[in-house]
């Protein structure tokens, strides 16, 4: 029952500092339909009636309603309700009555969670939720409670708690959290196209949404075994768009043999006690031959040869070419990169990390290639293609050996981070840019998964 709250909060100072370019919405209003009226909150244990329950209550019965239209046909049999039944707990109050699994109503300070043995889910109304729904606006509390409902969905479907103790090995703390992630994505998509009797929400509105599902990626060095393994903000963010995208049965079908976490790949100690960050100077002296190679390979497989690029610094944000591409640019015929070394790049490498800064360098890159191969560099095509080669360049470099691996755990962080907040890294050479967060994060997995080939260039 790892505590959530903590979580967000170790995480507030890099989630505080960031921010979101003109353009990119953050969309925190309200997910509850203004003609549903008040919710009933009756079924809610020890609710107060208040705000916070009204909306966890509206979410609660969009979720059974989820999965009672849904569970028949992904597991062959009806779903049955939580008999322990759904629990508020005012965790300001001491004396204020505690649910199942724990002796003490503070104990759920800054959490939500299931529990197996009870078959019953709770919430802290009085720090939890409030918080999540001011941070990152009502979706994210939406986000919290289908996820922990997606647990009781595991204990009805084979994937409970029995089953993990009695064979850890094929039930891995990270793939668990990581169906519950998924089975949340899927039940946010019926909502999104307007199934959900008390809930809307556009995808433009998810990016603050999956803000606070990656607040409560694990701290650098966790094990993919320990009891509290959600998995990074790639792996969490992951499962949540195949959800999305695929629907439950996907997230059911998850094994350790079909999934792959990028958590898994980083074992060295000196990454969980450093973070893995280079200076901003470091970081552009050490991967400007990466991206190089990998754009060369990709370049040679398509009939072309590759120019050597190296970076361009210049003060503010690049001009070339008309086009506000951000603080990094791909200039002219050639493909030139030129970049901001005096104020907005290294602000972007500061508050997130290096690999934000290699994520924005890589797209370049991207939009460099598509010149080299007669591609176009503008419209919605090469707005998803810069993105997608820069998540290639960055997944042939995880699947490299590991003792030949310079990505640290915490780049895979970085780069969601970086595509969520800011839209740079798809901006095509006019400047305009793939609007949603949730979609440029989707473009950057593409590229992971498939590399160059998935990314249009053919």
């Amino acid at each position: 029952m790892p505590r959530l709250l903590p979580a967000l909060l170790a995480v507030g100072v890099l989630l505080g500092c960031t921010s979101t370019v003109t353009g990119t919405p953050v969309g925190q209003g309200s997910v509850v339909a203004p003609d549903t009226g008040e919710t009933d909150t009756s079924f809610v244990k020890n609710t107060d009636g208040g705000e916070v329950d009204q909306l966890a209550a509206a979410v609660v019965d969009d979720v059974r309603a989820y999965w009672t239209d849904t569970f028949p046909g992904v597991f062959d049999q009806q779903f049955d309700d939580l008999t322990g039944g759904y629990y508020s707990v005012d965790t300001a109050d001491a004396t204020a009555p505690k649910p199942p699994c724990v002796d003490n109503p503070t104990e759920v300070e800054g959490n939500a969670f299931y529990c197996p043995s009870a078959d019953t889910i709770a919430w802290d109304r009085a720090a939890l939720l409030p918080v999540l729904k001011e941070r990152f606006g009502e979706a994210a509390v939406m986000l919290v409670l289908a996820h922990e409902i997606g647990h009781a969905v595991q204990a009805r479907t084979g994937v409970g708690a029995d089953q993990r103790r009695a064979n850890p090995g094929r039930f891995p703390t990270i793939l668990v959290e990581a169906m519950a992630d998924c089975y949340a994505g899927s039940f946010v998509r019926w909502v999104a196209d307007g199934k959900a009797p008390h809930l809307r929400i556009e995808k433009q509105r998810l990016d603050s949404a999956l803000e606070s599902l990656i607040s409560f990626r694990d701290p650098i060095g966790t094990d993919q075994s320990e009891s509290g393994a959600h998995g990074d903000a790639f792996d969490r963010v992951s499962a949540f768009q195949d959800g999305f995208d695929s629907g439950a049965r996907l997230c059911s079908g998850m094994t350790v043999d079909n999934r792959e976490f990028t958590l898994t790949g980083f074992t060295r100690a000196s990454d969980a006690e450093t973070g893995g960050n280079l200076p901003f100077d470091k970081l552009l002296e050490s991967v400007t031959p990466g991206l190089n190679d990998y754009f060369s390979s990709v370049a040679t497989k398509a009939g072309k040869q590759w120019r050597k690029v190296t970076p361009k610094t210049v003060a503010g944000d690049p001009t070339c070419d008309g086009g506000k591409q951000g603080p990094v640019a791909s200039c002219g015929s050639a493909g030139d990169v030129e970049l901001d070394d005096a104020d907005s790049l290294p602000k972007i490498h500061s508050d997130i990390g290096d690999y934000a800064t290699a994520t924005l360098l890589a797209s370049r890159y991207g939009l460099s290639l598509r010149k080299l191969l007669g591609k176009g560099t503008s419209g919605p095509d090469a707005q998803k293609s810069a993105v997608c080669l820069a998540g290639g360049f960055t997944g042939a470099l995880f699947r490299v050996p590991a003792e030949q691996r310079y990505l640290s755990p915490g780049d895979m962080d970085e780069a969601v981070q970086v595509l969520l907040d800011y839209d740079y890294a798809a901006r095509d050479s006019a400047g305009a840019a793939t609007a949603a967060g949730f979609d440029r994060v989707a473009a950057f997995r593409l590229g992971f998964t498939k590399g160059a080939d998935g990314c249009g260039l053919t």
